[in-house]
């Protein structure tokens, strides 16, 4: 996958067209992120223990990896990640700017 956990990201489509976010967690298998802040669902939680506090949560739910581009640091701008090898190691590049992303 070309989204890595801790990358910026903006979001191509849906509810939350434009909105940028942390990525927070990346699940290969699923081909999807949880970004901060974006596609935010409630959730009704009951107390399991004595003393606990049930009530109403908001909580972040995965959307699919196609449904994003990395935001590249030196443009500013949503970008397609590349590939370059540097020193026999693969490098991930900003296409529109060519700057290393981390």
């Amino acid at each position: 996958m070309r989204i890595k956990k801790g990358d910026t990201v903006e979001i191509l489509s849906g509810n939350d067209k434009g909105k940028k976010g942390e990525v927070l967690e990346v699940i290969p298998k699923s081909e999807k992120i949880l970004v901060k802040g974006v596609n935010v669902r409630k959730k009704h939680v009951k107390p399991r223990k004595q003393g606990e506090e049930g009530g109403i949560i908001q909580t972040e739910v995965a959307i699919n990896v196609s449904k994003a581009n990395v935001v590249c640091p030196k443009c500013n701008k949503a970008t397609k990640v590349g590939y370059i090898i540097e020193n026999d190691e693969k490098v991930r590049v900003c296409k529109k700017c060519g700057a290393k992303l981390k």
